[in-house]
Formats: structure tokens, C-alpha cells, sequence
């Protein structure tokens, strides 16, 4: 008789992990954060509560992986969309500033319209302000990587001449990401394509009259 191979114990930490990951995102849309418990993750996981605390200290930890996953996801999805193999970790440089920083600015609104982003994203969020080292890091991993790749950006602008040269990228792109981010956490108003080109107007050309062309 053939020997049955033993168990691939790897491959069935990874299925654990990746329902452990999807039982996390539902709930949270589900139920809200304040109602999220590792034991309704853990049975809506199939897996027994201990094997969520071997891997996480807390519900917060489980769902900033959980998120990180998604989004990694979503980026490999929009790599293969545009024909590219890597994660994409850059926003593309036409040469148009405003039309690239637009381009992302609507997909940005986009995914915080979207259910299946929003729901974990805010909980994330409010949970980060009582739990500083979760929020550390959720700034480390998830908010500051996305905010690095506005200043990559800016910089490469700044390098063509179409940004000033003593402007500080950094501060720059709060101009538009600090007004869209308040919004969406306050829900001060519609997050739409609209409010995104004019965050990104203004900051690029200011609310004082322009002189106009000769």
C-alpha cells in the first residue's frame, strides 16, 4: 500500500489564517467593531479561539491584518488589470500632476464608498485613537505607505519643475488627503469625484483670483 503523505500543516495555517482573515471582515460590517469578538471570529472561522490568540493578542491586531491582506489584494488586482506582475507601489507619472493626483483621488473616494473597505477601515481608525500601539501600527503599515507615495510624487513633479522647489512634499499632500480623510471620518459631507478634483484645484492652484491669461 501507498503511504499517505502526512498532513501539510503550512498549507492548513494558511486556509485558517486566510478564513480567520475573511470572518474578520465580514463581521466588523456585520456587527460594528464594538460588538467584534474573537470567539464570533473564531466560529465563523471554523477554528478554535486559541489558534486566533497563538497568532494575535486582540480582535484589533486580527483586523489590522485582515485589512492589510485586503488591500494588498486589491493592489495585486490593480497590477494584473494594468497588465504588470508587481504589487503596484507608485501612482504613475503622466507628466500632469493634477490629472494623476485626480486619477488616485477618485479611487481613493471609491474604495471608502465601498462597503467591503469602509467598514474596516473606520473601526481601524477608532480604535487606533484608545490603542496607541495598534495605531502606531496602523500608521506604520497601512496609513504612511500610501501617504509616501503622494510624496513620491510630488517630488518627481518638484524634479520637472511644475512644483516649487522649498515646498515640503509631506505637507503638501495633507492639502488634500487631511480635508478628504475628515469628511470621511466625520461624514461632513458626499464623498464624490467632484469634491476630490477640487480638493486637488486648490491645492495645487490656491482660492486667490489668478491673473488671467494675456
Amino acid at each position: 500500500m501507498a503511504q499517505k503523505s502526512a498532513p501539510d500543516s503550512t498549507r492548513r495555517s494558511e486556509r485558517s489564517r486566510r478564513a480567520i482573515y475573511d470572518a474578520a471582515l465580514a463581521l466588523v460590517g456585520e456587527v460594528g467593531y464594538g460588538k467584534l469578538t474573537i470567539e464570533a471570529i473564531a466560529a465563523r472561522a471554523g477554528v478554535g479561539k486559541q489558534t486566533i490568540y497563538r497568532w494575535w493578542s486582540s480582535k484589533g491586531a486580527v483586523l489590522l491584518d485582515a485589512f492589510l491582506d485586503l488591500a494588498e489584494q486589491a493592489s495585486r488586482a490593480a497590477s494584473e488589470n494594468a497588465g504588470r506582475e508587481d504589487v503596484v507601489t507608485e501612482i504613475p507619472d503622466s507628466g500632469d500632476l493634477e490629472a494623476d493626483l485626480k486619477f488616485v483621488m477618485r479611487a481613493t473616494v471609491d474604495e471608502f464608498n465601498d462597503p467591503k473597505y469602509d467598514a474596516p477601515y473606520r473601526a481601524l481608525a477608532a480604535e487606533g485613537l484608545l490603542n496607541p500601539e495598534l495605531g502606531a501600527e496602523f500608521v506604520e503599515k497601512l496609513l504612511e505607505p500610501q501617504l509616501q507615495l503622494f510624496v513620491k510624487r510630488v517630488r518627481q513633479a518638484q524634479d520637472a519643475g511644475q512644483v516649487a522647489p522649498g515646498v515640503d512634499p509631506r505637507i503638501a499632500l495633507e492639502l488634500w488627503a487631511g480635508p478628504l480623510a475628515q469628511r470621511w471620518l466625520m461624514r461632513s459631507g458626499p464623498l464624490t469625484h467632484a469634491y476630490t478634483d477640487k480638493l486637488v484645484e486648490y491645492a495645487l492652484y490656491g482660492i486667490t483670483p489668478r491673473p488671467a491669461a494675456s
